[in-house]
């Protein structure tokens, strides 16, 4: 585990508002217990879906994004395509309905 890249509060204009194609963003906590059993499914669909950006961003580090975008379940998940929200899908979930949740993004 580990391997999806961080946004912060400082970088998130950059790294997904300004972004072109899709990216997923997972607003998690380290106290957040079901945040860590959705990461290697992330990891996952991000390794298999070289087109799909997932990025990671502690809601607890950076409360600016975190509030500007309504996270305040965690995890929750951000779905930008060409830097315009698309879609919000909140909890962790099993690997399958994960992948059903994101199959328009799918590519």
């Amino acid at each position: 585990m580990g391997t999806l890249a961080v946004v912060t509060d400082e970088s998130f204009e950059r790294d997904v508002l300004q972004s072109s194609g899709t990216v997923v963003v997972d607003f998690w906590a380290e106290w957040c217990p079901p945040c860590r059993l959705l990461e290697p499914h992330l990891e996952q669909l991000a390794a298999e879906h070289p087109d799909l950006t997932v990025l990671k961003m502690d809601a607890d580090a950076n409360p600016d994004r975190t509030l500007e975008f309504g996270a305040l379940s965690l995890p929750t998940l951000k779905v930008f395509v060409d830097g315009r929200l698309e879609r919000t899908i909140v909890g962790a979930k099993p690997r399958a309905a994960l992948e059903r949740e994101l199959e328009p993004y799918l590519h």
